[in-house]
């Protein structure tokens, strides 16, 4: 089975920061990906534009490189990168000075006034202003143009704020993307799909079926170079305010009227102001913060985080896990255990439902213990979803139960090529459909949860209790759920 290529119009993408780390990595290896399966229109074209002296030769050997690293072999023909190659162009632009801004425009201006512009702001979050204001005022928008937002959209409610503010002077809420790439994964549409596509789940979606719901996002790796920005954000900065509690509100929201942008973030924004507050009076309750020490990580010996900063203290918690409630009629009673953290047993990230168990057994002991159904939503690796049922064991013998998964690999299942999460988003955002991003509104109700705690943790000095590398966190963290009769789910 393939899926359908619908071509997107005839675009430049203006890559802010297009020889940095994220462009190499993941926007233009996914552009490449959507070209090479003919998505990409003849003349469309993607223009790197930074500080750096580049020439647009210069420019095609740095994607050569970025597609030698970060595409697979078997997906680079020589036709094939050198056509992508032949759509890329830079021009050195200063974000603070008006160095570069006439020279962008009269490349942009080439194709005319009709094509859709998209300006991908792959900076720092304290040149977004200034870019989109130099966007503006120099003439580069009109009613075509999109711009996209990195995460993360501030560091408090404050700052986020005040960042909506100053793109929202030059840009109409409709032209901006905040993107999120946990959104753009296989697995987290289909969860849209597996509620709403589908009679099976939809009923027993509420508190009257489910026990709880667990949400995990572990990275086995460390600071890989960003310690700079990490040590000032943490992990309930870098990853719940945005990823995590995403991934809450896809689980937790009403059907929308319609899968629409608005319709959807509309139920998710509910989701996010129904949270159930955190502060001093509950914060020792209902999370962890956890910083990994020395240990064994991906095969060998790692150091802990102080010796990857470089630094002899530092209060930065690099795992969180919290006990988050929903206040609503479906959700009421709901705990909802999320965790994130670094240098943990194994990359991985998933949703797992688990719904309640049976209201009595008819089985004898000799049967086996009969164990709660749970479906869970493997994102990364090995995107799928696993439905776990009881079943009895095949053979001769008596009534023995099993355990067993009703189990759907993507890639097994299709035989296509799993996408990354940036090749939707990057097309999204030309078709102009921002479903799967993130409102301005929806950012701001997300930091109104999050501040709360940020402040507790400092009122009331909880500091980061130290983890092995390659365990799955501080046991304070275990006992977080456990106290409450359950257990953290074990990854297959």
């Amino acid at each position: 089975m393939s899926s359908q290529i619908i071509p997107v119009e005839c675009f430049d993408y203006i890559v802010f920061g297009g020889n940095g780390d994220l462009a190499e990595r993941k926007l233009l290896p996914a552009l490449y990906h959507r070209d090479l399966d003919g998505q990409i229109p003849p003349g469309a074209r993607i223009i790197g534009a930074s500080r750096t002296p580049f020439t647009d030769e210069e420019y095609r050997a740095f994607g050569r490189e970025a597609l030698n690293s970060f595409v697979g072999e078997a997906h680079r023909t020589e036709e094939a990168v050198e056509r992508f190659l032949s759509r890329l162009y830079y021009r050195q632009v200063d974000a603070r000075s008006e160095t570069g801004w006439a020279e962008l425009k009269s490349l942009l201006d080439e194709a005319g006034q009709d094509r859709i512009r998209a300006f991908y702001l792959a900076v720092s979050p304290s040149l977004f202003g200034d870019l989109a204001s130099s966007v503006k005022r120099h003439g580069l928008a009109h009613e075509k143009t999109r711009i996209v937002v990195e995460k993360p959209v501030g560091r408090d409610l404050a700052s986020a704020k005040a960042l909506n503010a100053l793109i929202g002077e030059h840009f109409d809420e409709s032209q901006v993307f905040r993107i999120d790439h946990y959104l753009g994964k296989e697995t987290v549409q289909n969860l849209m799909a597996l509620r709403f596509a589908n009679m099976l789940y939809e009923p027993l979606w509420n508190s009257a079926y489910v026990d709880h719901v667990q949400i995990t996002v572990a990275e086995s790796v460390g600071l890989e170079g960003r310690a700079g920005y990490y040590d000032k954000a943490g992990a309930l900065r870098d990853m719940v305010q945005n990823h995590i509690l995403q991934l809450v509100c896809l689980v937790a929201l009403e059907p929308p009227s319609a899968m629409d942008a608005d319709a959807l973030r509309d139920e998710k924004l509910k989701i996010l102001r129904s949270l159930k507050r955190i502060d001093e009076s509950n914060i020792e309750h209902l999370t962890v913060r956890g910083q990994y020490k020395a240990g064994a990580s991906n095969g060998g010996a790692v150091k802990g985080y102080l010796e990857d900063l470089g630094e002899p203290t530092s209060d930065t918690e690099t795992f969180v896990a919290i006990k988050a409630e929903i206040n609503n009629w479906r959700w009421a009673g709901v705990p909802f255990y999320i965790r994130t953290g670094k240098r943990l047993s194994e990359r991985m990230s998933e949703i797992v439902v688990t719904f309640r168990p049976i209201p009595h057994s008819i089985f004898d002991n000799a049967a086996g213990h009969v164990q709660q159904n749970q479906l869970v939503m493997r994102l990364q690796p090995d995107e799928g979803v696993k439905q776990w049922l009881m079943i009895k064991d095949p053979g001769p013998g008596g009534m023995r139960l099993r355990h067993v998964p009703l189990d759907m690999s993507f890639a097994e299942s299709f035989h296509v090529r799993n996408p990354d999460a940036y090749e939707r988003l990057l097309m999204d955002v030309i078709r102009g459909n921002q479903t799967l991003f993130m409102r301005r509104d929806e950012v701001e109700a997300a930091w109104e949860w999050v501040d709360p705690i940020l402040k507790a943790w400092d009122a009331r000095a909880v500091r980061p209790q130290g983890y092995t590398s390659g365990t799955w966190g501080p046991s304070s963290s275990i006992a977080l759920i456990e106290r409450d009769g359950r257990t953290w789910h074990e990854p297959d």
